[in-house]
């Protein structure tokens, strides 16, 4: 099996889950996998934002260690795709503003201020996508933007 377009293939299955699934690694080495909302704002296939909570255990271990996998799947037709790469928790308040969305407030009563939300920004460097009991690997190339920002850094 090999992808025509393995960014509108991708793209395609994950803008159609309504969750994501989140692997962070824990203190003792180990994966700890969470289902979340799906991604607020992504670019292509390569960076993906998320909300969630400055107090989630995930968040503090991403702020250990950066090793992230992301999960879609569509069930009902047994296609996934894993993405492997590193997370950033962002807390300035344009990442924050960014994703903000009306009804956040339920979460978040101090509203795009409050010190409990955060963006997580996943950068995708390889990932693996399965269709009809095959798989096929490959990797990511980052939008030339987000490459220069990274070796700024």
């Amino acid at each position: 099996m090999t992808m025509r377009n393995p960014e509108q293939t991708i793209g395609n299955l994950i803008d159609k889950q309504s969750i994501t699934y989140l692997s962070s690694v824990d203190e003792d080495g180990y994966p700890q996998t969470k289902a979340m909302l799906a991604p607020r704002k992504r670019e292509g296939i390569a960076v993906f934002y998320l909300t969630t909570n400055t107090s989630a255990k995930a968040t503090e271990r991403f702020k250990k260690t950066s090793k992230a996998c992301l999960y879609f799947c569509n069930r009902r037709f047994f296609r996934g795709v894993t993405l492997t790469g590193n997370v950033r928790v962002l807390t300035d308040q344009q990442s924050k503003d960014m994703l903000w969305e009306p009804g956040d407030e339920r979460y978040y009563p101090q509203g795009p201020a409050d010190p409990d939300y955060c963006v997580l920004q996943f950068t995708a460097h390889t990932g693996r996508y399965y269709s009809n009991f095959k798989k096929e690997d490959f990797s990511i190339a980052l939008p030339v933007n987000l490459e220069k920002q990274l070796k700024e850094k």
